[in-house]
């Protein structure tokens, strides 16, 4: 499996892929400094800024990418995502 640019071609609406964010860090708990986490899993909502307008009034892109807890991404903070690979015994 390869990397694929979000400039090239997008996950289908409700897909979980691998993202890759350059430069994204966490927090851990316990720790002062953050950890460097490039890779996450993430689902692809396509027009989700149309079907629900930011609240906020943030210009943002009309994708979104949603996240487990707390690990929801702006749609540009996504470079690259590859689709996940198969469980054990089920290819």
């Amino acid at each position: 499996m390869d990397w694929i640019p979000c400039s090239e071609q997008l996950p289908a609406d409700g897909q979980r892929v691998l993202c890759w964010l350059p430069g994204h860090s966490i927090h851990l708990p316990g720790l002062a400094e953050k950890e460097q986490r490039h890779v996450v899993v993430l689902r692809f909502a396509e027009d989700w800024f149309i079907k629900n307008p930011s609240k906020t009034g943030r210009k943002t892109h009309r994708h979104f990418w949603l996240g487990e807890g707390s690990s929801n991404c702006f749609f540009e903070q996504v470079s690259h995502w590859m689709a996940l690979p198969e469980g054990p015994g089920t290819g």
